[in-house]
């Protein structure tokens, strides 16, 4: 579709394979910024490949060791001879520039890549494209990959990150020891401090424990009382189900009155008070069902720009899909969206709160209780996630029990932390779950 020749500087490419066998830093300096592939000349591409050979190897790169290397590769002639090689010694007065020439070069591959994958989108477009959602997802999918590639990590001084971990306790001093992330429930923030940026909680149960109804309320609870904007993914329930959940928590009435409708004046004056104050919370639903984690990564990130982000929910993550490139190992993929939103988590700089079935196992042990072996479809979520949060109720399991009305908060894994379980009052007929009465001092 484009006849133009794409962006490029032969200049600059010569330059930092000049560089590299003249001066062995300047190969490490290089490969901090390019790869083989960012070349554009073939004949380039392979005399870079030649040079990361021989110092993978831990062997001497210079005209002669590379050249030597080409030719045991049948890649001499391809990569224009011994005498071009030669050549690209002498353009370089000094290896000193490497990483300056080497950026060139890599922003012309960026320039070219988001070049190819904008030609790709528009020859689908032209090719009347059916499912226009799956094109954007690719096209989507195609500029965040091309961005993650530009994102190279590198060292940092201590002295650099002493500051920031001062700034940042000098900030949690301020708190005197109470809540320093987003805060869920009382007891629960004595063992947690709160959801903190960066952090993937995994918060699992077996169904009808409760753990949409737990995740809501925390939802509404940073919302309202602390103006914290909450971004939720739900892909079970639709937005409208979700948000009837939490006029009952909000209102304290009875959810099977809200779906059948029998309100009385009372019920009917709680609801109007507390859809009022849901209305001026921050709060952001996305019923879109079968997401994927390319979507989600986008939307979350334009929610971050424009509205401001202070907490992810994803209802529940079994339920989203694996995008383009499905796998024939639902395990797989359930690991590969485990370790997305964890990288999620980092990259926006706010708690992701996943939540996440249980496998039928816990049910057939003896006490029911979860146990992080119980983590359905992959141990990547024990690996990957900051936190993992297990919800049971005795009295679903045992009518007799002495713990009716009771929900056990097990904190299985804790990063940065201990573990530990709370006990809690579960409000079923108003899906709230909410803090147990202390005893007087």
């Amino acid at each position: 579709m484009l006849e133009r020749v794409p962006p490029h500087n032969t200049e600059a490419e010569q330059a930092v394979l000049g560089s590299a066998l003249l001066e062995k830093e300047a190969i490490y300096a290089a490969i901090e910024i390019v790869r083989p592939e960012d070349f554009y000349r073939e004949a380039h591409r392979l005399i870079f490949q030649s040079i990361l050979s021989l110092l993978e190897k831990s062997q001497p790169v210079d005209l002669l060791t590379v050249t030597d290397n080409l030719r045991s590769r049948a890649e001499l002639e391809r990569a224009g001879g011994l005498s071009y090689i030669a050549s690209l010694a002498n353009i370089v007065p000094t290896a000193a520039n490497a990483a300056y020439y080497a950026q060139i070069v890599a922003d012309r591959a960026l320039v070219r890549n988001l070049i190819n994958s904008s030609t790709e989108v528009v020859q689908q477009a032209f090719s009347g494209v059916e499912d226009v959602n799956l094109l954007l997802e690719q096209a989507e999918k195609a500029v965040y990959d091309i961005s993650q590639r530009r994102r190279r990590g590198q060292f940092f001084p201590i002295k650099e990150v002493l500051a920031e971990a001062l700034d940042h306790l000098d900030r949690l001093a301020k708190h005197k020891g109470e809540v320093t992330g987003v805060p869920t429930f009382r007891d629960l923030d004595g063992l947690l401090s709160g959801l903190h940026p960066s952090d993937l909680v995994i918060c699992a149960a077996r169904p009808g424990m409760g753990k949409t109804s737990f995740c809501l309320n925390i939802a509404q609870s940073v919302a309202v009382k602390h103006s914290v904007a909450v971004g939720i993914f739900s892909l079970e329930m639709s937005r409208e189900q979700l948000v009837l959940r939490m006029l009952s928590a909000q209102a304290m009435v009875d959810q099977h009155k809200l779906r059948s409708g029998r309100l009385n004046e009372a019920d009917l004056a709680k609801i109007s008070k507390a859809a009022a104050v849901l209305a001026e919370a921050p709060i952001f639903i996305d019923d879109t069902p079968g997401v994927t984690m390319v979507e989600v990564r986008a939307k979350s990130r334009r929610m971050k720009n424009e509205r401001g982000l202070g907490l992810l929910i994803i209802d529940y993550l079994q339920l989203m899909q694996p995008g383009n490139r499905k796998s024939e190992n639902r395990q797989q993929e359930i690991s590969e969206i485990s370790r997305s939103l964890k990288a999620l988590a980092r990259e926006l700089n706010v708690p992701v709160l996943a939540l996440s079935q249980l496998s039928r196992a816990v049910e057939q042990s003896q006490d029911k209780r979860p146990s992080l072996s119980h983590l359905r479809e992959s141990g990547a979520l024990e690996q990957d996630s900051d936190c993992v949060i297990f919800i049971h109720r005795p009295e679903y399991f045992d009518r007799d029990t002495e713990k009716k009305g009771i929900a056990e908060i097990i904190v299985a894994k804790h990063r940065h932390g201990p573990v530990g379980t709370v006990e809690m009052a579960f409000l079923p007929e108003f899906t709230r779950f909410v803090d147990l009465a202390r005893e007087p001092a």
